[in-house]
């Protein structure tokens, strides 16, 4: 290998594909890694890199000498909060003419963050794809940005039955010993 190669990617594309790119918290989606390659090198492994972005807007006072006062500087400060690279081949020779998919399976984790796009802070879940060179720039797919939201199912609740108060006659639930309104202990 000459000593310019180390430093060039190899001559592959890489797409990564996943069937939607809203997925729920705890929720499992499977995506493909499609690998065509022009040129002939060993790839250490096959794999798609998940991570979880926060990014959160915060303020110091630096007092600036020009001006003899302290003055407000605004930063974004950035937090990794989820990383994980899911492998979807081992240790591959791959040849001009290569042309493979990969299937792997994306897991949310289901105590993870969802998406938040706000003024003062930011969540955000990228995927892509990455074929693994030894001694080389890696070989990636396009980024995708995830789309992460809570779980549509929610645990069921069981009906409570409201009844009035002895004393004030507001309606309480009947499980809770104290009316929220005036305080007096229920009777039973």
């Amino acid at each position: 290998m000459g000593f310019f190669k180390m430093f060039r990617k190899p001559k592959t594309k890489v797409a990564f594909k996943i069937p939607k790119p809203t997925i729920a918290l705890g929720a499992n989606i499977d995506g493909t890694i499609t690998v065509s390659s022009k040129e002939e090198f060993d790839a250490t492994e096959v794999r798609a890199e998940l991570r979880c972005i926060e990014k959160r807007r915060r303020e110091r006072w630096v007092y600036n000498e020009r001006l003899r006062r302290n003055i407000r500087h605004e930063y974004w400060d950035s937090a990794t909060l989820h990383t994980e690279d899911l492998r979807a081949s081992g240790p591959i020779h791959i040849v001009p003419g290569f042309k493979k998919t990969f299937s792997i399976k994306v897991n949310i984790p289901a105590g993870g963050r969802e998406t938040l796009d706000g003024m003062d802070a930011n969540v955000t879940w990228f995927i892509k794809g990455v074929v693994g060179v030894e001694g080389r720039p890696d070989p990636t797919s396009e980024t995708i940005e995830l789309q992460v939201v809570r779980s549509a199912t929610l645990p069921a609740r069981e009906e409570v039955e409201m009844v009035p108060c002895e004393y004030c006659k507001a309606l309480m639930p009947s499980n809770s010993s104290a009316c929220p309104i005036c305080g007096a202990p229920r009777k039973n």
